[in-house]
Formats: structure tokens, sequence, C-alpha cells
């Protein structure tokens, strides 16, 4: 806890500090950081894994991840089929059918099952800092909680990402969130670089629609991946996708200076994959320490103008370090 320098009596007559709200977000920094520059080098520096990185392979991940070499990725952001009936043209999701493409594979075998060997895979490919970040809808939860369960893989957080995409119900609640578990390889030695003062396990990011956009039967939001790698990589690892869709986790990776490697089952995604990767730049959403700054500052006007109060009268130029 971060205290100000200023004092209170107290009914004992002793002197303590004064606790200030919002003070510690104020001057809070990652533990680590690197400047746009540093983080190009270092993503442009000697590759950090066997795997031929900036790749995606369109074939099936359990027999692709057979092939790859033990302990080779850095961080692992899976979004598995939902495991039920589903194309993503049906008209109850508001969508336009055309957009939607075909071929969507969803699991035709024992869920269970499919997830146990997909999760054995993906704890031999992890490096032993390595983590995963799995996402599942709550049909299928248990069988997600068990196959990492199975596979060696230590659940650190259970995050609840919020946001309204069930259809309307009349006999129960409308679905309006998505799990998501953030798995180690080791539970005591496993990378995690705070870049925000308080980061909670409950996620309100919402998706972001582009009309006209043709799409996969489901995506991940851009932000929402982002915020999975930012999290728990450094500039230049590899970042491995078995569940690659419209590629959503390439162009996040490529977007901060990290490198990706994945599978897609569908060859039919290729075209759109490549058209979003050869428009995204790289390191063109990296985070830089003056935008960490800037958020904590707006955060705290909002809802702590004590601390922005103090500052000020301590001589602290707060608009000036953005």
């Amino acid at each position: 806890m971060v205290q100000s320098d200023v004092k209170e009596d107290n009914p004992k007559g002793k002197r303590k500090r004064k606790y200030i709200p919002g003070l510690a977000c104020l001057k809070f920094a990652p533990d680590e950081y690197w400047s746009p520059e540093e983080a190009q080098r270092l993503y442009e520096g000697p590759p950090h894994s066997p795997v031929r990185q900036d790749t995606i392979c369109f074939e099936d991940c359990i027999r692709g991840m057979e092939r790859m070499p033990s302990d080779s990725v850095d961080l692992v952001v899976a979004d598995p089929p939902f495991g039920i009936d589903f194309s993503g043209k049906e008209s109850i999701y508001n969508r336009n059918r055309d957009l939607v493409v075909d071929l969507y594979h969803e699991v035709d075998a024992d869920y269970g099952e499919f997830t146990e060997q997909w999760m054995a895979s993906l704890q031999k490919v992890m490096k032993p800092q390595a983590t995963a970040y799995v996402f599942s809808g709550w049909n299928h939860l248990e069988d997600v909680l068990r196959g990492a369960r199975l596979s060696g893989l230590t659940t650190i957080n259970h995050i609840i990402w919020k946001y309204q995409f069930g259809v309307f119900t009349k006999r129960k609640y409308v679905t309006s969130h998505y799990h998501v578990l953030l798995l180690a390889k080791d539970p005591n030695n496993y990378y995690f670089n705070k870049i925000e003062h308080y980061p909670l396990d409950v996620w309100d990011i919402n998706r972001k629609y582009k009309v006209g956009e043709v799409k996969n039967g489901t995506t991940l939001p851009l932000e929402v991946v982002k915020q999975c790698i930012e999290f728990s990589s450094k500039p230049g690892d590899l970042v491995f996708d078995p569940f690659m869709g419209m590629g959503t986790t390439a162009v996040a990776a490529k977007s901060v200076w990290r490198h990706f490697f994945g599978f897609e089952k569908n060859e039919l995604m290729q075209p759109v994959i490549d058209e979003r990767l050869d428009s995204t730049t790289p390191g063109k959403n990296y985070t830089t320490l003056q935008e960490i700054k800037r958020k904590n500052i707006d955060k705290a006007k909002e809802k702590y103008p004590l601390a922005i109060k103090y500052l000020k009268k301590a001589g602290v130029e707060i608009d000036a370090e953005s």
C-alpha cells in the first residue's frame, strides 16, 4: 500500500500517515516495461523458439502439435469450438449469412475426450514458464477444467469476461459472460507482468463489429486477446493458438511486437487471415508507458479526486505525465 506523507492526529496522541485512495494507482508502473524501440529490437532479434514463427498451418491442431518440439511456445491463447450444434449462420444471431465463412468445424466426437487430447498436447509444447488462456462457455467448462487438471496444468485465475452475446430468452437468464482460465505449466514459476495497478478477474470488454466484414463462425475481440498477450508475454515471444479462426491471436500478437504460430482446420479462412495480417503493422497497438499513465490519471480523475488534489498540491504536474 502506498501512503502519503500527510499525517493526522489520532485519539492516543500519536501521528500516523493518512491514506489517500487512488494514490498508488497514480504512482503505478509495470515491473517490466520496454520502450517501443526496445520492443521492436526484441521482435526483430533471434527467434525464441524452434517453431517456425509467424506461421499458420491449416490442419487439425492435435495432429499438428504431435510434430511440434516440446517446450517451444511462450504463451497460449485458445478458444476451442463450442461443442454445440453451431455454424455461426443461425438466424438467432442476427448476422448476414453471406458474410460468415463456410465450413466452421465443430467437434464431432466426445467433447471431453477431445478436450483431454488437445490439452495434453498443449502442455507438452508449452515452455516451463509458459501460461495458457483457455476460453470456454458454461456448457463445457467442466470438460475444460478436467482436461487442464489431467494434463498437469494448474488454474491460476478463473476470469469472467462480461459481454452480452446470448439470444433472447423467456424462461432463463440471458447468457452474458464467458469463462477464461489462466493456466500455468509450473504454478510456482510462470511469467506474469502486471501492467495495471489493480487488474480484476472480471473483464468488461465490448465486442466491436465492422459492417460488411467477412467473418468466421465465431471470433474473439482483438482487445481481449491483446490483454492476454501483454500481461503474460514479452516482446519477441511466441504466442500459440491451436484454433486460429480469423487469426485474431496472430493479428494481436503482431500488433504488440510478438510472434505467432498456430493451426486452423478451415482452409477457407486463409484469405481472410492473410488480409487481416497484411493490414496489420508490427507494433501498431503496443501499449506505451505514457498510455498506461494516462489511463491511470483518467481513472483517478473520475474515481479518486483526492489523490489528484494531493499530487497537484505537492507540485506534481499531472497532465504533463501523459
